[in-house]
């Protein structure tokens, strides 16, 4: 039976790079590893596959052989070059021997050349999110907020660690210290060693004998904290600001986390925002539309005046320079926009009726008589081409 190429095995390409073909490798010995498929005996050829196009794509001069022949090119190479005839094979061949880890350690966590990082007592706060709404005003603007929000404290007794005093922290007897304890199992396959978090001291390598009665151990209370932001001009909905250090602290005087300012847009009852523009819908009355008029409009920092011209039509846009949004962090601002709107009244009086009759009949006001001038007039300079053509 023929062997599958080497890149497709791993499902990698032939540029890739040794970051993504040892990427790839981590997965698929997870995927095939025989202890996570004990009733699949044909995960056991696969895992040795996997293994096999890894040996060979993980060796620079290997690689080297194999991309310029192929398999040919590996057929007179030396003996570590041949097949892996079982399980224990594989894991001699990457034992990562001269005290070195292995592969299968990082993705295992097992093998004597595995190193410890060593436990580090205490453990980090967790984040806390903050919806923080504002006004365009304020947005057009930038504003300075305090927010107030319930979070946990460092332990002011305890100074956070979680003892009533310095000699109140002891080592962990179960791990020494190390914070993770070591089960060695056997199988058919081999020997494994599963390396988890010591369950008496949480990983931290030391705990506390004699707890903080005001904290009971933990190194935190439950409190609240107050804190004043900057909120620059020109950020927009979704945006969010993060305090450093600001979070929930941590257990047993672990690092605080974060705050995470969310900025939420507030809605206007004047305008829509449209990026760094903002659009104002303004109703006119026709006569104001028909003869122009200089009208005021409300803006983000007041009021302005802008001119109407004669003969404006409905759903015109008029634009009022640098009376929108600023730009984060820039000198540019956007403009506003302002939509324009007629007035249709649906209730008249008697006099408004007959002046409105009257003025519906005259030629520049009825849309009919508009037509039919520019429909003559149009005909006319049609008959002009065609006698010319």
């Amino acid at each position: 039976m023929d062997k599958r190429d080497y890149y497709e095995v791993l499902g990698v390409s032939r540029t890739a790079t040794e970051t993504e073909i040892k990427s790839a490798y981590r997965k698929m010995a997870i995927k095939y590893h025989p202890d996570k498929n004990p009733d699949n005996p044909e995960t056991v050829e696969m895992f040795k596959e996997c293994a096999e196009a890894y040996e060979v794509l993980s060796n620079p001069d290997k690689k080297a052989r194999y991309d310029r022949f192929g398999h040919q090119g590996l057929r007179g190479a030396a003996a570590d070059s041949q097949p892996f005839s079982n399980i224990n094979d594989i894991f001699s061949a990457f034992s990562g021997g001269g005290g070195g880890g292995s592969i299968f350690d990082e993705i295992f966590g097992g093998g004597g050349g595995r190193r410890s990082q060593g436990a580090t007592f205490g453990q980090p706060g967790s984040d806390l999110k903050v919806r923080l709404p504002l006004t365009l005003e304020e947005i057009a603007t930038g504003v300075e907020k305090t927010i107030t929000i319930k979070k946990l404290n460092t332990c002011p007794d305890c100074s956070g660690r979680g003892a009533e005093s310095a000699s109140g922290v002891v080592t962990c007897s179960q791990c020494n210290g190390s914070g993770e304890v070591r089960q060695v199992t056997r199988s058919l396959f081999g020997q494994f060693v599963n390396v988890a978090a010591c369950a008496n001291c949480g990983g931290e390598g030391k705990v506390v004998k004699e707890p903080c009665r005001t904290c009971h151990g933990e190194g935190r209370i439950q409190g609240e904290g107050s804190e004043t932001l900057e909120i620059p001009a020109g950020v927009s909905d979704g945006n969010y600001i993060p305090l450093r250090g600001k979070g929930n602290a941590g257990r047993h005087g672990g690092p605080a986390g974060d705050i995470i300012v969310l900025i939420e847009e507030r809605e206007h009852k004047h305008f829509v925002r449209n990026g760094n523009d903002v659009v104002y819908d303004m109703t006119i009355s026709f006569p104001q539309a028909t003869l122009g008029a200089d009208i005021t409009v409300p803006t983000l920092s007041g009021t302005s005046v802008i001119t109407v011209d004669p003969g404006t039509q409905p759903g015109t846009l008029l634009r009022m320079r640098d009376k929108g949004i600023p730009y984060l962090h820039t000198n540019r601002r956007g403009d506003q926009i302002v939509r324009i709107n007629i007035y249709i009244p649906t209730r008249i009086s008697d006099d408004e009726r007959n002046l409105l009759e009257q003025l519906g009949g005259m030629p520049n006001i009825d849309p009919q008589t508009r037509v039919k001038r520019e429909g003559e007039k149009s005909g006319f300079f049609s008959r002009m081409k065609g006698a010319f053509s």
